[in-house]
């Protein structure tokens, strides 16, 4: 019985991918796309969205706007 091995798209530079657990980098191709996507992070080239806080009511919860 043969496993099929799942390809997917790097996220970082666009090229094949081996999704399988042979691959240490996954879903990365490689070291540099998985060291370059680490790097963005902590450059906070990504962000996540903070919640709106309006100044109106101080004791107001983010969460409940």
């Amino acid at each position: 019985m043969e496993i099929s091995v799942r390809e997917v798209s790097c996220p970082a530079c666009r090229g094949p991918s081996r999704f399988a657990s042979d691959n240490p980098y996954r879903p990365f191709c490689c070291a540099r796309c998985k060291n370059a996507d680490l790097g963005a992070w902590a450059n906070e080239e990504f962000k996540l969205p903070s919640p709106i806080v309006q100044d109106d009511d101080p004791d107001a919860s983010p969460l409940l706007q």
